[in-house]
């Protein structure tokens, strides 16, 4: 199949430039309706709507969905997988900026790799991927300094939000590995987004609702829009197209592409709302970055 698809061209280039600007807008939008609604509730909602539109899909495509064949448990497990990963993000937005946010949770392709590395055969690092997972650790080491440093309460509260987004990454990985290693690697695409994003949904807003996060909600016009947003433009129209680019063009240079994400969110959470930069946070965002590149470069 690798053979079939395309190194990239124009469209490709375009069309991935407008992914990752849209991927690093979302911790943006949940921050920005933040004070209107919960951040848990905010994904949970947005969730269950975008799964809705995939099911649509599922529909019209005459694909199958049911309790009784291979894909359902690993289905929900994937599910389970996904709402953890968000809802460490969810909570820790509350604590920390959505730049930070942006950077910590894209450290999930350090973790797929180890996952692989240890869980499938054929999957080993080299040294220059040893190398990058190293340098990406030691990034989170000095994006944190401040943070251990610190006995500001402000700089206590960012450092949980910070290890949130770490652990949010974790998850992630932990759904990309689970999709590979079940039937779900087999499965149609908008099966598999399904699953997660319903499951997903059904979790977080019945968490939203024991965290108290259901009552004083303002459906306000930033509410609304993030809303729109996050269900309809990203979880559904930006997911459908990134695996129908992964249907037509090499992976591996798709994948280049996708690291611009963590970039655009912390160009978004300064423009937006105002997050602050501080030096030690850079350098650990870059050296993140590079590690990340390091090790997704195939031998």
């Amino acid at each position: 199949m690798s053979a079939q698809r395309k190194t990239l061209d124009t469209l490709a280039v375009g069309t991935m430039l407008v992914l990752c600007l849209l991927w690093g807008l979302q911790q943006v939008a949940v921050k920005l309706a933040a004070p209107s609604m919960g951040p848990v509730m905010q994904i949970g909602l947005r969730s269950l709507a975008a799964a809705a539109l995939v099911f649509l899909v599922i529909l019209w495509k005459g694909e199958r969905l049911s309790v009784h064949d291979r894909f359902f448990l690993p289905g929900i497990g994937a599910g389970l997988l996904f709402a953890l990963e968000f809802l460490f993000v969810a909570v820790g937005l509350q604590y920390t900026t959505a730049s930070h946010m942006s950077v910590f949770l894209y450290t999930a392709p350090i973790f797929t790799v180890l996952g692989l590395h240890w869980f499938i055969p054929g999957e080993r690092l080299a040294a220059l991927q040893w190398a990058g997972a190293l340098a990406a650790f030691a990034g989170i080491a000095v994006a944190f300094s401040n943070g251990f440093a610190s006995t500001s309460r402000d700089w206590t509260s960012m450092l949980a939000g910070d290890a949130l987004g770490v652990l949010g990454g974790v998850f992630w990985a932990a759904t990309t590995l689970l999709i590979r290693r079940s039937a779900l690697s087999e499965a149609p695409p908008a099966i598999t987004l399904f699953y997660q994003l319903a499951s997903c949904g059904v979790i977080l807003v019945a968490i939203a609702l024991l965290m108290g996060q259901g009552s004083g909600v303002a459906m306000t016009g930033t509410v609304w829009g993030s809303l729109f947003f996050q269900a309809v433009i990203v979880a559904f129209l930006s997911y459908l197209v990134w695996f129908w680019m992964l249907r037509k063009y090499l992976a591996s240079r798709l994948s280049v592409f996708s690291f611009l994400t963590p970039m655009f969110g912390v160009g978004f959470g300064v423009l937006l709302l105002n997050d602050p930069l501080d030096p030690r946070f850079v350098a650990g965002a870059l050296l993140v970055m590079v590690g990340v590149v390091m090790v997704n470069i195939r031998r």
